[in-house]
């Protein structure tokens, strides 16, 4: 089973959740942090070791020699990383979404296969958990490919935490469209709920089962409350705004490994999303 957690805004306790969730099982399991530009998993879930690699992604160069001009190449890229001016073909490698179609398209073969480097992606492992975090290269405009070779380590068989992008653009639904179940965390405020409202939207529209964490519940008002009973969305757990949570998460420990209650907590917590997750199952 893959779990995404999600948020609609950053900030709202999306990692607090994902990395108790995970240390609190006694499974094999993987965590992959999927919020390539920012991946703050690593800090409370630390491997001794921890293997790097660097990642690149096709992007087009063309063989001047061969090359006639036709436009062929350009008039196919919907995303203009290629252009003619006069004979000579320009290439944007920033824009190039790796497709590979100006390669299939040209009659003369002379677009080869150039590179351009996505980030890297730090790999350990922690007591239970393999870990796994993208880190995208300061300057690349498209995190998506990265998002998709972090999750590339996924087998069908596995128990899978993916920490997800904040929002609901194009890494949110990239990071979350493999999930069998989305846990949507937010916060009891204006913002809270309308971000709230755009996650749901966007995650139903990906018809995946998905349920509520209530993060620093004490505060604000009732409206994520009246919200959640509208849309029939069940509220799973509720975390309350605390300053011992909060010491414990500053000096980036595990709620978990510090109380006993929150450890069955969250274990039970997964245990009612194994469950719904497996009665939409039984549905479909």
């Amino acid at each position: 089973m893959i779990i995404s957690v999600a948020s609609g805004k950053g900030g709202t306790g999306k990692t607090t959740v994902s990395v108790n969730l995970a240390a609190s099982l006694e499974t094999p399991l993987k965590l992959l942090d999927c919020d390539v530009e920012e991946p703050n998993v690593h800090l409370f879930i630390q491997p001794d070791e921890m293997v790097s690699r660097t990642e690149s992604t096709f992007v087009p160069v063309i063989d001047e020699q061969r090359c006639n001009g036709c436009r062929k190449c350009a008039d196919l890229c919907e995303f203009n990383a290629l252009a003619v001016i006069g004979e000579k073909v320009l290439v944007f490698p920033e824009l190039c979404h790796s497709c590979e179609g100006c390669r299939e398209i040209c009659p003369e073969q002379a677009v080869q296969a150039g590179s351009r480097e996505l980030g890297t992606i730090e790999t350990g492992s922690w007591q239970h958990v393999i870990m796994s975090y993208g880190r995208l290269r300061v300057g690349e405009a498209m995190s998506p490919p990265l998002i998709a070779r972090v999750q590339s380590i996924i087998d069908p068989d596995d128990l899978v935490i993916i920490d997800a992008p904040p929002g609901t653009s194009c890494p949110a639904i990239n990071a979350m469209k493999v999930s069998d179940f989305v846990l949507l965390v937010t916060e009891p405020t204006p913002f809270g709920l309308h971000d709230l409202v755009l996650t749901v939207e966007a995650v139903r529209q990906l018809e995946i089962p998905c349920g509520l964490v209530i993060n620093r519940a004490d505060i604000g008002n009732e409206e994520v409350y009246r919200y959640a009973r509208r849309e029939s969305l069940p509220i799973l757990m509720e975390i309350p705004f605390e300053r011992s949570i909060a010491e414990i998460y500053s000096r980036g420990g595990l709620l978990v490994e510090h109380s006993e209650e929150w450890r069955i907590r969250f274990s039970g917590l997964f245990d009612t999303i194994n469950d719904r997750a497996a009665l939409q199952e039984v549905g479909r």
